[in-house]
C-alpha cells in the first residue's frame, strides 16, 4: 500500500539534473529536504494504526504493532520511479501476516484464525486506517515537496 506525493516526472526531472551536474552536496541536500517534508505522515500515520479499535490494549508485539513498524518512508531520486512515499510494507510484516496491510484496510471482512487456533476462526470487519489519514495530510506534504522542488530547481539553474 502506497501513496506518491508528487508527479514523478518532476522530481525525475530535477533527479536528471542533479546527476548531470554530479553535485553530491546538493543531491544529499534534495534528498535530505524531501525526507523531512514527508516525514509527519510517518506518525500520523503510525497512530492511525494504533488506535484501530481492539478489545485489547495495543501491544508491540500484536497485529498492529507489527503493522506500525511496517509503515516507511520512501525517496527515490533515481530511475523511473523517482518520487516520494510512504508505505506499509508487508515485506516488514512476519512471514504469515505478509498480506495484512491491505486486508486491514481494505477489504471489508477477512478471516483469521483465533490466535492460531487452525480450527476457530472469525471473521473481522476492515478497520481502514492508511487513506484517510493521508488525504486529510497529504496535502501539506505536497506542498513541502513542491517548495523543495522549487527550491533545488532555482539552485540548480
Amino acid at each position: 500500500m502506497t501513496i506518491g506525493l508528487r508527479q514523478s516526472g518532476d522530481l525525475r526531472r530535477v533527479a536528471r539534473e542533479l546527476r548531470r551536474m554530479d553535485d553530491k552536496e546538493l543531491k544529499k541536500r534534495f534528498r535530505k529536504e524531501l525526507r523531512a517534508a514527508a516525514r509527519p505522515l510517518v506518525p500520523k500515520v503510525r497512530q492511525s494504526i494504533r488506535s484501530i479499535p481492539s478489545s485489547r490494549g495495543y501491544s508491540p508485539d500484536g497485529l498492529r504493532g507489527a503493522l506500525s513498524k511496517a509503515v516507511k518512508l520512501e525517496v527515490k531520486t533515481a530511475g523511473r520511479q523517482a518520487g516520494v512515499a510512504i508505505r506499509v510494507d508487508g515485506r516488514k510484516m512476519p512471514s504469515h501476516m505478509k498480506s495484512l496491510p491491505s486486508m486491514v484496510e481494505g477489504k471489508k471482512r477477512w478471516r483469521h484464525p483465533v490466535f492460531g487456533n487452525r480450527e476457530v476462526w472469525v471473521n473481522q470487519p476492515s478497520e481502514p486506517y492508511f487513506y484517510h489519514v493521508v488525504r486529510t495530510a497529504g496535502p501539506a506534504a505536497r506542498r513541502a515537496v513542491s517548495r523543495v522542488l522549487d527550491g533545488i530547481s532555482r539552485d540548480i539553474r
